[in-house]
């Protein structure tokens, strides 16, 4: 019986059933993929795309080749690659110790791009409906903010949620309860990240 409950305790989960159940794994690897080359794109020079749908404080930092914005750009093309290789392993059984890390990152990584693009959604929201007001040279760039950066976000927030999702329910019922204690670890963390960043303005 201790034999059998220490081999059940470190078996590898059982193959996900399908494509169904692995599809949102893939659908991150290919945000965190697309996501990263805007980032080393203009950490290498180009500002390509940039002029119109970043804040102008931002692309001008990008021209003058600011040594610590460089170096921030390097870093979140970096962690968009990050991002893309939890969604791989998202899409494949893990060993136990490996599969709750995972779900922690996928957890704690839609909470996060959730509330980002979040923010950008509603804040373009008031702003077309007349209730916040910005300089009229922004109004464009609130737009691209509205369209294009905040759905992006949500579509990665719900990218590594459904594969999050996929991934616990695809793992064997001794192993679930685990995972999605992980999983609520990230999340509730990433949460308390948000709201600090929120109120204090960084980030």
């Amino acid at each position: 019986m201790q034999i059998d409950r220490a081999v059940r305790g470190t078996a590898r989960p059982p193959a996900l059933p399908s494509w169904q159940a692995r599809w949102p794994g893939w659908a991150v690897v290919v945000w965190g993929v697309l996501f990263a080359v805007p980032s080393f794109v203009w950490a290498l020079g180009s500002t390509a795309g940039a002029r119109s749908t970043v804040a102008p404080d931002l692309v001008r930092l990008a021209v003058d080749r600011v040594p610590w914005f460089l170096a921030v750009l390097w870093i979140t093309g970096a962690l968009k690659l990050v991002g893309a290789l939890i969604g791989l392993g998202l899409s494949r059984p893990r060993g136990v110790r490996a599969g709750r890390l995972l779900a922690f990152c996928g957890g704690g990584a839609a909470v996060l791009t959730g509330w980002h693009g979040g923010l950008f959604i509603v804040h373009g929201v008031l702003v077309e409906a007349g209730s916040v007001a910005v300089a009229p040279d922004l109004l464009g760039l609130t737009r691209w903010y509205l369209y294009l950066w905040g759905p992006w976000f949500v579509a990665g927030a719900l990218a590594f949620a459904g594969a999050t999702v996929g991934y616990v329910q695809g793992c064997g019922p001794a192993d679930q309860r685990g995972l999605r204690r992980s999983g609520a670890v990230g999340a509730l963390g990433a949460l308390v990240l948000s709201l600090a960043s929120t109120v204090t303005g960084i980030g």
